[in-house]
């Protein structure tokens, strides 16, 4: 299967970014360990983007193995969107907003 694109909406690559700072804040290693599997998600999507089970509104959830956070995606005709990097303990759905 040929690998689609993958692009972050605003409000998750904003989250992508605070959650990037946050964790180097702490350790550079945690930041590096957060990078890396995020690319590693973002490859899995991209090649498989139906593995992960359908949810609310056409979304799907990548579940980080390593860290508190979820990928929440969704197909569109030209591209995969990345809607949100959501932690696992808080606010749960507050991305709806943004499909």
């Amino acid at each position: 299967m040929q690998n689609r694109v993958v692009e972050f909406q605003l409000g998750a690559a904003l989250e992508y970014d605070s959650t990037f700072e946050w964790y180097l804040e702490r350790s550079e290693g945690a930041a590096a360990r957060f990078i890396v599997e995020i690319e590693l998600a973002l490859v899995a999507i991209g090649e498989n983007p139906k593995r992960w089970p359908l949810g609310r509104r056409g979304t799907r959830k990548f579940i980080l193995p390593n860290f508190p956070f979820s990928l929440i995606y969704r197909e569109l005709p030209s591209k995969i969107q990345i809607v949100a990097v959501a932690h696992g303990k808080r606010r749960p759905d507050y991305w709806k907003c943004r499909l």
